[in-house]
């Protein structure tokens, strides 16, 4: 990627993130890792290790992906890397060996040894070109343990909104959207926070854009569901949408205001 472009040796890869954070910005986030690497953290050997890249200028994203992670695997390791050496500073007084350290470095994801489980990016990429993000996508897959998961995405600046991809050793599997549903318009009111391969694609012709506009019809369609609260109103919603788009999961997901799509169905230059 560009970012790598003159990188000299030891020199961490990638550029300085604005470093905005809030406690539980990531929840909706970590419970899906959670439940969703669950199986691989079970029988990691041995004690798996995730990556929190980027987690701004303070370190709370990464103390959180601890204690959720640990409930799954009592002995998950997790080590916060960022770029910029005074947040690296600065989050040492909540460091707590092994179980969670932090050190400089980038997408290159140094670490003593082994390959991380998971490589959790949020909010990092939103600042590069479209065209960079294959590049970033490719280095930190490479990073990945045989059965990892790089999960890479945005949100809101209370976690309120989500979106995100997750991508193994061969590429991106699925696109995530979740939400705080009781605050929720439309479903369309996510595509601001779509991640960087997306984002700029909303638009007509575009798959992800198709998607949306689904979204919505079944959202407006599901109004009378309204009257149970809007969780059955997304679910009904999903349930609609899942007759024409290739969904992940089901009502155990939905019901905590979230929807999975597989990334072939909505990745750039697909038609619909």
């Amino acid at each position: 990627m560009g970012a790598r472009a003159g990188a000299r040796p030891g020199r961490p890869v990638g550029a300085v993130t604005r470093g905005t954070t809030n406690p539980n910005r990531l929840r909706r986030m970590d419970r899906w890792i959670a439940a969703e690497l669950a199986p691989a953290l079970r029988r990691a050997d041995p004690a798996p290790v995730a990556v929190d890249l980027g987690y701004g200028a303070a370190p709370w994203t990464a103390v959180e992906l601890h204690g959720r992670l640990a409930a799954v695997r009592a002995d998950v390791r997790v080590v916060g890397i960022e770029i910029e050496p005074e947040r690296v500073a600065a989050a040492q007084r909540h460091a707590r060996p092994p179980a969670l350290t932090f050190r400089r470095g980038g997408f290159e994801v140094p670490l003593d040894s082994g390959r991380p489980l998971l490589i959790r990016a949020a909010n990092v990429l939103r600042q590069y070109d479209e065209d960079q993000v294959a590049d970033a996508w490719a280095l930190l897959r490479g990073r990945l343990a045989p059965d990892g998961l790089l999960v890479e995405g945005t949100c809101d600046e209370i976690g309120r909104r989500q979106v995100w991809v997750a991508l193994d050793r061969g590429g991106p599997r699925t696109v995530t959207f979740a939400a705080r549903l009781g605050g929720l318009e439309r479903p369309s009111d996510l595509a601001e926070r779509l991640p960087k391969a997306l984002i700029h694609r909303n638009v007509p012709g575009e798959p992800v854009h198709a998607f949306l506009r689904d979204l919505d019809r079944a959202w407006a369609a599901a109004a009378p569901y309204a009257d149970f609260g809007a969780r059955q109103r997304w679910i009904a919603t999903a349930r609609a949408v899942a007759a024409d788009w290739p969904l992940v999961g089901g009502r155990d997901r939905w019901r905590l205001g979230e929807l999975t799509v597989r990334w072939e169905a909505v990745a750039p230059g697909n038609t619909r």
